[in-house]
């Protein structure tokens, strides 16, 4: 692949009405886990790359001022620009997919675009996903590895060929056929940023964003890369205290 820069969307709209009361007023990226909010590790692990272009952190009416509050006093090189997706209530929300497709036609990115969800707290380096994506020139989402039968019941699984290609996904299965689940950390083609607009306009799910690599690995080719270090998607006051035991950061 030539050489290219990637746009990227940090989703931060969720309402997080599990945490509450903590993020009734206060929004999820932003809790702090060793010392820096959840959202400030991802910026920081997006620093070390090259290619990227521009940072579009997308949330919000309610906590828009929360985040334009942390960006001023954010200390960092990257462009980075806060979307307000102008819901004010869980009832009105767009959903992850639904951001996704409302940053993509208010800042007309056109790809390669990485998405990844603000409140994912993960120790390892991005370098080796963007390399993996530049290798294969496809689809590629982050995969991990989860014993735990229970919990992969809860999350979408894949399955993946010789080569890491998906042969099979499946939200939130009875009965898993594979103990890789798929991360919200995705980097999608140019030819897939215009393959949302098909899903979104059939009435798919716009909520999670599993849901779309569900629909889309059945017409095109999507690679997993397998992160091998830790990652916690913060979604429940245990996530939380589990993060803040284990994580710690320089």
């Amino acid at each position: 692949m030539k050489n290219y820069k990637l746009d990227v969307i940090l989703l931060a709209a969720g309402y997080s009405t599990r945490l509450y009361p903590l993020t009734r007023n206060f929004p999820k990226p932003l809790l702090e886990v060793a010392g820096k909010p959840i959202i400030t590790n991802i910026i920081e692990k997006l620093e070390n790359l090259e290619e990227i272009k521009n940072v579009y952190v997308v949330t919000n009416n309610r906590y828009y001022s929360h985040f334009i509050k942390w960006n001023e006093k954010l200390k960092t090189k990257l462009k980075i620009e806060i979307i307000n997706d102008g819901t004010l209530h869980e009832q009105d929300k767009m959903g992850a997919l639904g951001d996704i497709y409302f940053t993509i036609n208010k800042k007309l990115i056109k790809g390669p675009l990485m998405i990844i969800g603000g409140d994912n707290l993960f120790d390892f380096q991005l370098s080796n996903i963007v390399s993996f994506f530049k290798e294969k020139n496809k689809d590629v989402v982050s995969v991990c590895k989860i014993e735990d039968q229970n919990r992969l019941r809860q999350l979408g699984v894949v399955k993946l060929d010789e080569k890491n290609k998906i042969i099979f996904f499946k939200e939130k299965p009875e009965i898993p056929l594979s103990n890789f689940v798929v991360n919200c950390m995705y980097i999608y083609t140019h030819d897939t940023v215009k393959r949302l607009k098909e899903y979104i306009e059939q009435k798919n799910n716009p909520d999670q964003t599993g849901r779309f690599v569900e629909w889309l690995y059945t017409r095109k080719e999507i690679y997993g890369f397998h992160n091998k270090g830790r990652i916690i998607d913060v979604g429940t006051t245990e996530s939380l205290e589990e993060a803040r035991k284990e994580f710690t950061f320089s």
